[in-house]
């Protein structure tokens, strides 16, 4: 079980890196893109803008869907610490009632001074 990483893709946070990545150079893309539609209104080349503006669309498309990747990618690092942190502490339920045991005994002390 203690496999060693062989390839990007191998923890959630390298997948995260790489999504980072992809982002900005998907970024940088939609900037090249609007400069180059910005000049083929100017010289009215219709092909070439209509392509240009597909080419924007599916970066966008892409864009939204490497958000919602990174989004998803949050959510199981958080959902693999609660659980790393439940079979290190027992259960869930055994670490809620040792929280509500610290609650409770800083009440108990709130109600001494008082």
């Amino acid at each position: 079980m203690g496999r060693s990483l062989e390839t990007p893709f191998d923890s959630i946070e390298n997948a995260q890196d790489y999504i980072r990545l992809l982002s900005e150079a998907i970024a940088e893309a939609k900037e090249d893109v609007q400069q180059d539609i910005a000049l083929a209104t100017k010289s009215k080349l219709e092909r070439r803008l209509q392509a240009l503006q597909l080419v924007n669309f599916k970066l966008e498309k892409l864009d939204t869907a490497l958000k919602s990747s990174s989004r998803t990618l949050n959510d199981l690092r958080t959902l693999r610490r609660l659980l790393l942190e439940e079979r290190g502490e027992g259960s869930l339920v055994g670490a809620a009632q040792e929280r509500a045991g610290r609650e409770s005994s800083s009440l108990r002390e709130f109600d001494t001074f008082e």
